[in-house]
This record gives C-alpha cells, sequence and structure tokens, in this order.
C-alpha cells in the first residue's frame, strides 16, 4: 500500500521533485566484466562485502622497507600524495607500517594522527592523519605509509529494479573481471554526505568546494541531503544500492543551502571551477538536478553560457527536466539549464512496478516540449519514480517528508533530479569504454539506443528510455548536435568556444530550411537513425517564442532543487524473480 505525502504546508511548488501517485549463465568478459543472466541476477541480491586492506600488502614489504632504513626517510605511496592534493586542508585514512614493529607504528603517529586501529600482525596502524602532517611521517626512517583503501571483494549489486532494466548492471564488473575505470562525475548540489559505504567510506569523493553563499549548517557535509541522493544515483557502491557508475570518483561541488536553494552566480562559480579543474580530475561528467528561476533565453541566461563551455570543453553536461509537467499536454521546457541544446536534458519515467517495458510510463509531472527557442526537450527518459538512495540523517529532506524515510541511511524519493544521475553515470560508462567520445557523441550514443516508452507520447519522452547494453557496443555513433556544430566559435580573448546564439538566430530565422537539414532524418542515416518522427519534431520554428529573444524577460537570482516530492513511498520498486526472468529474456538488454 503506498502512502502519500503531501509536504509541508507552504512548501514551494516543485519542478524537480514529482508529486502524484500513480494509479542462469554468467557471462564473462574483459570489456565489460562478468554479466550474470537468470539466476545470476539473484546472487546479487546478496550482501556485498566491503573490505579494507593495507594497499603495500601487495608489495614486498621487508624489501621496501630496508630500502629506506639508511636514513633516507619514509617510503610514501603515490595515492597519499594525490589524496593530500586533492583535499589538502582535509584528513586522510593512511596504514602506517614500522619495521620497529606496532610499538614504532605507533610511535610515529603519536602526535600526528588520530590512532584508529592496532594492526600487530603487519607491524601497522590505521591512523586519520591531516593531510598537512603527511610530510611530516615522510622524515621518519623506515616507515611504510599507505592509503587505508576500500578493496571491494565481490561484484556490486543492486535490489532495485531501475539498474536491470535499463542495462547498466550489465557493466558494473566484478571482483574478476572488473569494470574499467569510469571518469570522474561532478556533482553540482548541495553537498555529499561522504563517509558512508555508498562512496567507499569517501574514498571515491575526491574534493569537496564549497560555492553556497547562503546560510547553511557548518556542521555538516549535506544539510539538505539531495547532493548526495544524487551522488549515491550517480556513483553509489552501497551493497544491494549500487548507482549507475559504482566505480567512479566523484566531486562535491555544494552550491546549495539547507532550504534546496542556491545563487545562480554560485553554480556558474561551480561551473568555472569544474573548467578550471577538468583536466587535474579527469572530469569528464557533470551533473545538474535544478534549475533556474529566471525565464530568460539562451541568447542571455549565465547559466546557459557556463554550460556551454563546459560541454565544448569536453565535459558531458546532464541537466533534469524539471517536474512542473502536466499529464493533459507538453509544458515546455523553460529554464536553464535544461533548456539549452548542449545538453542531456532527462524526464523521469515510472517503472510500472515490473521489470517489461510495456507497463512504463513518463511519470505525469516531468517537463517536456519546446524550449523558447524550439528545440525540444528532453532527449531521453530515465527512472526517476520511487527511487531509493542515501540521504544523511540530519538532512532537511528527512524531517521534510517522514513518510519517504526508509532507513536511518535511506530514502525513497521522485522526481527528474534523481533521473539525471542515471544518465550522468550511464555517460561514465560510456566514457570508460570509449573515452575519445565528446560530449555530442556520448549524447548521440545514448538517444540513438534509446527504447520508446509504449504507453507515453513521443514529445514526452523524446527518443525514449536509455538502454546501456545498446549504446556501449555501438560502433556506428551519431553526433547529435550535428545541425548546431556550424555556429560554435572561439570566443573572443581565446577563452574557449562558443555558441554564437546571433548567428544561429539569423540563420534559423532566414531559411525555412534549417531546421530540416539539421534535424531530418537524413542528418542521421549514417549512424541509423531511424525515427524520423523524432527527428522531424526535434526542432519547430512554430514553438519558437519572440519573447526568448527580448530583452524584457522576467528575470530571478535564485536556482531550485525544488521541494514538492508528494509521490509518498512504493514497494515495487524492487527486483523480483520475476522480474529476473522477464530481463534475461528481453533482448534489447543482453551483451553480444
Amino acid at each position: 500500500m503506498r502512502s502519500t505525502h503531501c509536504g509541508v504546508r507552504g512548501e514551494r511548488a516543485s519542478a524537480l521533485w514529482g508529486s502524484g501517485n500513480r494509479g542462469g549463465e554468467n557471462r564473462s568478459s574483459a570489456l565489460w566484466g562478468s554479466t550474470g543472466r537468470g539466476g545470476d541476477h539473484r546472487s546479487r541480491k546478496g550482501t556485498t562485502t566491503l573490505v579494507v586492506l593495507a594497499l603495500a600488502l601487495a608489495m614486498p614489504l621487508a624489501a621496501t622497507a630496508r630500502s629506506k632504513v639508511s636514513g633516507d626517510g619514509a617510503y610514501v605511496a603515490p595515492g597519499v600524495y594525490q589524496a593530500v592534493a586533492a583535499d589538502p586542508g582535509g584528513k586522510i585514512r593512511v596504514i602506517i607500517q614500522s619495521p620497529a614493529g606496532l610499538s614504532g607504528a605507533k610511535r610515529a603517529n603519536h602526535g600526528l594522527g588520530e590512532l584508529k586501529q592496532e594492526l600487530d600482525l603487519i607491524g601497522a596502524v590505521a591512523a586519520e592523519v591531516p593531510a598537512a602532517r603527511v610530510n611530516a611521517l615522510a622524515k621518519i626512517d623506515g616507515l611504510v605509509v599507505t592509503l587505508d583503501a576500500p578493496v571491494r571483494a565481490t561484484s556490486y549489486s543492486s535490489t532495485q529494479l531501475w539498474p536491470h532494466e535499463n542495462g547498466i548492471d550489465k557493466l558494473w564488473g566484478t571482483a574478476l573481471s572488473p569494470a574499467p575505470k569510469a571518469p570522474t562525475i561532478a556533482i553540482v548540489d548541495s553537498g555529499i554526505d561522504k563517509a558512508r559505504a555508498d562512496f567507499d567510506l569517501g574514498a571515491r569523493v575526491v574534493r569537496r568546494e564549497v560555492f553556497t553563499s547562503l546560510a547553511q549548517n557548518p556542521l555538516v557535509l549535506d544539510g539538505r541531503g539531495h547532493g548526495t541522493f544524487v551522488a549515491g544515483i550517480a556513483a553509489g557502491s552501497a551493497p544491494g544500492l549500487a548507482g549507475a557508475a559504482p566505480n567512479a570518483n566523484l566531486i562535491d561541488l555544494d552550491v546549495m543551502d539547507d532550504n534546496g536553494m542556491a545563487l545562480t552566480s554560485d553554480v556558474v562559480k561551480a561551473a568555472e571551477w569544474i573548467y578550471d579543474n577538468k583536466d587535474r580530475f579527469n572530469i569528464r561528467v557533470a551533473n545538474f538536478s535544478l534549475h533556474s528561476a529566471s525565464v530568460l533565453s539562451i541568447r542571455y541566461h549565465p547559466l546557459n553560457k557556463a554550460v556551454e563551455k563546459l560541454w565544448f570543453a569536453g565535459v558531458v553536461v546532464v541537466a533534469a527536466a524539471g517536474n512542473y509537467g502536466s499529464p493533459d499536454g507538453p509544458s515546455g521546457v523553460r529554464y536553464a539549464p535544461g533548456n539549452d541544446p548542449f545538453v542531456i536534458t532527462v524526464g523521469a519515467f515510472d517503472l510500472g512496478g515490473t521489470g517489461r517495458i510495456g507497463d512504463d510510463t513518463v511519470a505525469p509531472w516531468s517537463a517536456y516540449g519546446y524550449t523558447n527557442e524550439g528545440f525540444l526537450k528532453p532527449e531521453v527518459v530515465a527512472a526517476g519514480r520511487y527511487m531509493v538512495g542515501p540521504v544523511p540523517a540530519g538532512a532537511t529532506l528527512r524531517t521534510e517528508r517522514p513518510a519517504n524515510v526508509l532507513s536511518s541511511t535511506t530514502m525513497q524519493l521522485s522526481g527528474t533530479s534523481f533521473a539525471a544521475p542515471v544518465v550522468a553515470g550511464a555517460a561514465a560508462q560510456l566514457l570508460a569504454r570509449n573515452p575519445s567520445l565528446t560530449p555530442d557523441q556520448v549524447k548521440g550514443a545514448l538517444m540513438k539506443a534509446a527504447r520508446r516508452v509504449p504507453g507515453s507520447s513521443m514529445m514526452a519522452q523524446g527518443r525514449g528510455q536509455i538502454n546501456l547494453v545498446k549504446a556501449s557496443v555501438d560502433k556506428n555513433i551519431p553526433v547529435a548536435n550535428s545541425g548546431l556544430l556550424p555556429f560554435v566559435v572561439s570566443a573572443s580573448g581565446g577563452s574557449g568556444m562558443v555558441f554564437d546564439t546571433a548567428a544561429w538566430h539569423s540563420a534559423a530565422w532566414s531559411d525555412a530550411a534549417w531546421s530540416s537539414a539539421a534535424w531530418s532524418s537524413a542528418a542521421w542515416s549514417d549512424a541509423g537513425w531511424s525515427d524520423a518522427a523524432w527527428s522531424d519534431a526535434a526542432w519547430s520554428s512554430a514553438a519558437w517564442s519572440d519573447a526568448a529573444w527580448s530583452d524584457a524577460a522576467w528575470s530571478d537570482s535564485l536556482t531550485y532543487e525544488d521541494t514538492t516530492g508528494s509521490d509518498g513511498t512504493s514497494s515495487d520498486t524492487k527486483l523480483s524473480l520475476q522480474d529476473v526472468y522477464d530481463l534475461a529474456t528481453d533482448p534489447d538488454l543482453q551483451l553480444p
């Protein structure tokens, strides 16, 4: 029986949180790791064990230690210095080994770090050391200092249905046949509560930057809970609750206060940080589960300018479509950054409680339709209703929505906010297997492989729900924005590339054939683009609003994650034995 929680009195209308209730064999691959069919899915429902081991056990300890006893300091593993560079003001979990045994390791750590465990078997201690004190450890002769790094003993797993229906679980890999390392995903949100199993006890949250100018709880990493939930869907690794790319590193860019609000300038500063640091941290994907309150053209809005700079610099930008949709017809997608043609805009669909695509429907609150410039949005949809994810114990989301709390660490929430990170993780999976892909190709691969949701209109779902199995094996990948690329030019002053909206506006306004040349099926024919119905509707001059190009447009400096969430909870989101059979016999979800 589903419960419905309508939110607190005075709560703001939601645009990114959903509302309303809906009425055997193992195959091993060096590319994807081992994938399961039939009974193998059942085994993944078991508990995944997370074991913490000393990385130095992989090397001959005695030989390493002897080489440093002669007065030339400690051996400090490169990963320790990388952790220091990533968070110079933070603390690092390390294992300190000493040739003098446990007592020597304790003496070395005394006054430098907090002792966590005594490891007498190997003459070592586990400690949490401020990054600024690592150099002091490095000066002590004979020590071996390594990261206290999490090592996964079994494969990733999820008891939730959504990773299995879109084929994401096929790309997780196993301990014996691990998947390739996914690139880093930047989460622009309310923060990430990193010290939990979802993020390997913080080991995969490699950097945190706080940009919010609004007041928030200074004692917690995510006082709202929204960012932690989004990060869990994108890249969580907790047993039974794996996200889309569970081996990806994460960047925590905190732009929101504890009420889910941010200044647009703070979001732009976060995008600027990604742009400046993308190569240093291998950031290839950025997730924006938020939208501005400004109804402005992409020609003027600063958020559009910011995400376009990221896209042209090689970062795949994924944005939520919004939750202001109507079941009676298109709402349009009016807000930045989801209204931008150079991002992957994601709507939310409802799994229908089974692993069969035939009962799926686009969520009634998922925004869709034309932007002010006439672009059809979203491009794809992903699971976004009744999603289960991690939320910190003291987060305001838990107090506002007690009916959605499932445990001391998890909640169930709905919204395009949570469909977007599914696609962000999927994009990271594609890039892990083909790092040379451009953002336009990642978008094209996901769109081309998407499957129609039979219970919903074409406009509501774009190309359909993502299918990562087909997208990951396609060798003939289209360039999604081919019709717009001629208008991407060098910025004045040499600061990257920009979209020349004025030139595009002039061309589209004066040439009636522009849309057919840019968006017709002919432009995608080499890639096997077969859905002419979508491509014919992808851009419409009839939907073009002259107001989009006017200086007079209502503006607001705030950006929102939005806060309705009245979907309550559902008990039919878990993977069942029937689902295992249905998924194992679905020809669209089998790796070749």
